[in-house]
């Protein structure tokens, strides 16, 4: 996966996390076209960048507890 594919990946996670629409990590992983195992290195390195992501088992999605503006 080049350099400007992972960009765009990761600023797809991040729209959907902000819209609340990832679903199951699985669901997510589908989406994005990658493995589970991806999906959650991609959530920790959004987390090291200051974003505090939970999952929400009711509405099956991940969300930002934190204000977090991703930028480049």
């Amino acid at each position: 996966m080049t350099f400007s594919e992972q960009l765009m990946l990761v600023k797809r996670l991040h729209y959907l996390i902000t819209v609340r629409g990832t679903g199951t990590p699985q669901k997510l992983a589908i989406k994005l076209g990658i493995s589970r195992a991806s999906v959650f290195k991609y959530l920790d390195e959004l987390r090291n960048l200051g974003a505090e992501i939970s999952y929400c088992r009711n509405r099956k999605s991940y969300y930002y507890k934190n204000e977090f503006i991703l930028s480049f």
